[in-house]
């Protein structure tokens, strides 16, 4: 069978996936890929660097959820970009479920959500065009790296091989066999088509509990460790600073990880690639290529948009005033920048965030970007507000 052209979404809300209409922003069009299973070989990352760049402005990011954007495509490059991607890489369509990176080769895993996940999809098979394109599915096994931080309409996480804890719409529903909890995700699925495709599965009624309610997931450990998979391949997580990078150092990270042994790329939460079969002189020079490696890393607890540098709304150069603030962010904030008051980068509380304003920077403590600042900075008096922020 043919593969489809590779999807390319708009990641307005609310707005249904096309080739022709990508999300418009400051620097153009901005393309969501779909790559299927999140699965790239080093080669078929310098592939898409390189496409970034000639269809667009070079500028590559990984989202919260690890999801794929290229940004700066023109209503003339976009379909030959498509057309691009298709030959390169495997794509995805449909209702999106999502599994966790490692799946099916986790160490830790209690059960493979593979399985699961396919036969959701292909439960969902009829409703297609029925769906919003932001309702969501998430299958977890509970491994090393888990997907407990991302937002579904439905939530199955395994709680033993054939036992799987459901929620719909972030309300639990116990504990049940993997037929049921697939029973139970299509008679969720219907229920959203039924109200069309705005509709979410917090819009639903409760639903009704089966079996013992479990708490949700955690991941404690961290991170950035070394990871292992069942055969002991080691795993590393290399993450893009306020998950953005240039085609420059995503070629560069693509061509040291074919001359150091990583065999593959995985997309992941957490703006992350997961280089599969890792060494650490793989891991030196991608951390020397501007790419964060360790826990320590002070841009682990920053968000930033792309602010003035390429959206409209931008005020002020949110990554740059990132990157200079970083060395000395105290160790107990949390720092949100963003170019403007929409704060898309965070759209949720940050110990302290700065807001692009006409005047400067709006200072929030403990909220975010769309309150009402406590005091308007210039730039040079963010440092002196982060360090006394730190101490109250």
């Amino acid at each position: 069978m043919a593969q489809s052209p590779a999807p390319i979404a708009p990641t307005r809300r609310g707005a249904c996936p096309s080739l022709d209409v990508p999300m418009a922003t400051g620097d153009g069009l901005l393309a969501r890929l779909r790559v299927a299973g999140g699965r790239m070989t080093p080669q078929q990352l310098a592939g898409i660097a390189a496409l970034a760049a000639q269809h667009g402005n070079g500028l590559i990011e990984i989202s919260a959820r690890g999801n794929l954007q290229v940004r700066g495509l023109t209503p003339a490059t976009a379909g030959p970009f498509a057309q691009a991607v298709e030959k390169l890489v495997g794509t995805e369509r449909g209702l999106v479920v999502e599994v966790p990176p490692l799946a099916g080769e986790d160490a830790s895993e209690i059960a493979d959500p593979r399985p699961l996940a396919a036969a959701i999809r292909n439960a969902a098979l009829p409703l297609a065009g029925q769906l919003g394109p932001k309702v969501t599915v998430i299958v977890d096994g509970r491994g090393q790296i888990g997907l407990a931080q991302s937002k579904a309409d439905v939530r199955l996480e395994a709680v033993a091989p054939d036992s799987w804890a459901v929620s719909i719409g972030g309300r639990a529903s116990g504990v049940r066999s993997a037929a049921d909890a697939v029973a139970a995700t299509q008679d969720c699925l219907e229920a959203l088509a039924e109200r069309g495709v705005a509709a979410r599965a917090s819009d639903l009624p409760p639903p009704a509990a089966i079996g013992a309610r479990v708490a949700a997931s955690t991941q404690n450990a961290d991170p950035m460790r070394t990871f292992a998979l069942v055969d002991g391949t080691p795993v590393r997580r290399v993450a893009l600073a306020y998950g953005s990078g240039d085609h420059f150092s995503l070629a560069a990270l693509a061509q040291a990880a074919a001359e150091h042994g990583v065999r593959q790329f995985r997309l992941a939460p957490q703006h992350s690639l997961l280089a599969i079969g890792v060494s650490e002189s793989f891991v030196a020079l991608a951390r020397g290529l501007g790419f964060v490696t360790d826990s320590g890393d002070p841009r682990r607890r920053i968000s930033a948009c792309i602010g003035s540098a390429g959206c409209a709304s931008g005020l002020v150069p949110a990554r740059e005033t990132a990157d200079r603030l970083a060395p000395g962010l105290p160790e107990n904030l949390y720092l949100h920048v963003s170019g403007c008051s929409k704060g898309c980068a965070h759209p949720r509380r940050a110990d302290v965030t700065l807001v692009g304003q006409s005047g400067g920077y709006g200072l929030v403590i403990a909220g975010s970007a769309g309150d009402t600042p406590q005091a308007l900075l210039a730039a040079d008096q963010l440092e002196s507000a982060l360090a006394t922020a730190g101490q109250g």
